[in-house]
């Protein structure tokens, strides 16, 4: 049976403003123009708590040009849609807030943009319907759409959206932080071997950022090579420099968006080969795995009711995927 492997990042503050060739027919487009759409975002909380000589990266997004909807004001490039992510930029400057939606049936995720730069987003959903939408602010939550694509996404497999990077797990940014991973994991093999290096590396060199966890605002995205730096960080921190090293290093894992209990938080889901997707296993006692959380474990030293709490998988359960 497969399982999936949760490392939980969870932290207990309450929250606070928390290329590749296009295969042919990857994805169905509907070019319909941009209706007036207007939509209401509220800014999302972030993922935070607080709790008792570089190697290229191997998957590197980019956007291809062979599959694109654009205007004057935005693009958005999904020639690599079967692999797993599109890439949108919103070309003018001058408007502050702008954000972009990825939406299926079933969820929809927001994410900010910086005007005149490239963003890559994950289909986190796998196969299925997206609308892809960006949107420029009014006023207060009320934005109105720029562009707009609806399209049926075929991915190559399950893994590609949680291998390249993007806008929450950027190591194409962060060469110190892959040469890194690639030192710790020199000579394993095995995912799981990978994973137990670099989660007892974090856990054993990061710190929780109390203060940065007080102040931190709505919008905040990890920069990798900032927290391997500074070697402290809030939750966010710690599930995006796992999730980046060890995508670097050939392992496919979700950074996944939650809750435990009522406070919002984050964790890495890691798939093995030997395994699949494991469910409630990063840390052996030598009898039984456990589900980590390098926060808690981190700040707890790893003490017996920490590791009790953190390998109730009753304590979590998963919002968003990326």
């Amino acid at each position: 049976m497969k399982k999936i492997i949760s490392m939980l990042l969870v932290c207990a503050f309450a929250l606070a403003g928390c290329a590749v060739p296009v295969t042919e027919g990857a994805a169905d487009v509907f070019e319909n123009e941009v209706k007036s759409e207007i939509a209401y975002i509220e800014e999302e909380a972030v993922a935070l708590a607080e709790s008792p000589a570089p190697k290229t990266a191997a998957y590197e997004a980019a956007a291809s040009g062979v599959l694109v909807k654009k205007n004057e004001k935005a693009e958005i490039d999904y020639s690599n849609a079967h692999l797993g992510y599109v890439m949108v930029k919103y070309k003018l400057s001058g408007d502050s807030k702008l954000k972009v939606q990825v939406k299926t049936a079933e969820v929809t995720y927001t994410y900010n943009l910086t005007a005149k730069e490239w963003t890559v987003l994950p289909l986190s959903e796998g196969d299925g319907k997206y609308t892809v939408t960006v949107y420029k602010n009014v006023t207060g939550t009320k934005y109105a759409a720029v562009i707009s694509l609806e399209m049926d996404a075929v991915l190559e497999n399950e893994f590609s959206a949680f291998l390249y990077p993007n806008q929450y797990v950027n190591y194409t940014d962060a060469p110190e932080t892959v040469a890194k991973a690639a030192l710790i994991t020199k000579g394993l093999d095995k995912a799981l071997d990978k994973v137990a290096a670099v989660y007892d590396y974090v856990v054993d060199t990061l710190e929780y950022d109390t203060e940065k966890a007080k102040s931190v605002k709505s919008g905040y995205l990890p920069v990798l090579d900032t927290v391997l730096e500074e070697k402290k960080g809030i939750c966010f921190d710690y599930a995006a420099l796992m999730a980046g090293m060890l995508r670097s290093q050939n392992v496919p894992c979700k950074l996944v968006v939650g809750y435990a209990g009522k406070v919002y938080h984050a964790w890495i889901s890691v798939w093995s080969e030997d395994e699949g997707w494991i469910d409630g296993v990063i840390w052996f006692n030598g009898t039984a795995w456990q589900r980590m959380d390098p926060t808690f474990a981190s700040s707890a030293d790893r003490s017996e009711s920490i590791m009790k709490y953190i390998g109730d998988g009753e304590n979590y359960s998963a919002k968003y995927l990326y």
